[in-house]
């Protein structure tokens, strides 16, 4: 049997909440794919990214931050999803704050510590650290769970040493078929970005008052030839959260879904007309067909 010349692996990108994993996944692949905020616990999802290069194509799998005390149905099936990313995978990525290693870290080690796979770390935010010499003590942290094969400092919402992390990642793929198109950037469907595309502005829009409590679910996506229809709902849990999302004479509302449509339009690169409605489902972060319907499950 001949060897394929071609390389291709999958890449989890692991980490504590917030670290800047869904960043680095965009970053790769060129295209906003996986959404982003300051707060933790932005990602939901298993986000899938290709990034092809040449005869190397580099199958990357953004996850949820790591929940320690998962409290909700919600939470668990994200830890759920971090898990089953790890299964099988052929190179593990953690992302770490080059500012300072938390206990966090060290819970997240554990769950691939086992795992024979080649083991990356990307040092982020490594720009904030004015004396380098600071990062030492991280380094050694870092080194003394004898797991990880290199050690790269970036920054990945500006690129720096994003080039490096790939030739390293390149070099421990094994030799593969490609599995996807070599001009293919992600498995999921436009309804599932652009409907991640909504909650993140309701996250960035929202401030602290509905930090978690929304989510989104596209009722419709039609192409009309001129323009793409759109209409989404948005769930939140309490009658009273309704009025914190719609603002006072709608406007809070027309904001996120103002911010949202551009995003949207720049992804499918059409015109875009978005209806967002609100709509109150109780308890749906417990609630197991709900979550379903969000494409969430075990």
């Amino acid at each position: 049997m001949i060897e394929p010349t071609s390389r291709c692996g999958t890449i989890a990108i692991v980490g504590r909440p917030n670290v800047g994993k869904s960043t680095l996944l965009n970053r790769i692949v060129g295209q906003k794919i996986s959404i982003t905020s300051r707060k933790p616990q932005t990602t939901w999802y298993q986000i899938l990214g290709v990034h092809t290069n040449d005869n190397a194509q580099m199958i990357f799998v953004d996850t949820p931050g790591w929940q320690y005390r998962p409290q909700r149905q919600l939470n668990r099936l994200m830890n759920r999803q971090i898990e089953a990313a790890l299964t099988g995978v052929d190179i593990v990525v953690l992302v770490v704050d080059a500012r300072n290693w938390h206990t966090d870290d060290d819970k997240v080690v554990a769950l691939f510590a086992t795992n024979p796979c080649t083991k990356i770390v990307a040092m982020n935010k490594h720009d904030k650290v004015v004396d380098k010499t600071r990062m030492l003590p991280l380094i050694a942290k870092i080194q003394a769970h004898n797991q990880f094969a290199e050690i790269v400092p970036t920054n990945a919402l500006r690129g720096d040493n994003i080039d490096t992390l790939l030739g390293i990642i390149r070099a421990a793929l094994p030799r593969a078929p490609h599995r996807y198109r070599d001009d293919q950037v992600t498995s999921h469907s436009e309804r599932f970005l652009v409907a991640e595309l909504i909650r993140e502005k309701l996250i960035r829009g929202l401030g602290d008052e509905l930090p978690y409590a929304a989510s989104v679910v596209i009722e419709s996506f039609h192409d009309t030839g001129k323009h793409i229809e759109i209409n989404a709902i948005i769930w939140v849990e309490r009658e009273g959260q309704k009025g914190i999302v719609i603002g006072a004479k709608g406007a809070r509302l027309k904001s996120i879904a103002s911010a949202a449509r551009k995003d949207i339009e720049s992804l499918l690169q059409r015109s875009v007309f978005l209806q967002t409605w609100v709509k109150t489902k109780s308890k749906w972060a417990d609630d197991l067909n709900a979550l379903r319907e969000l494409n969430l499950s075990d």
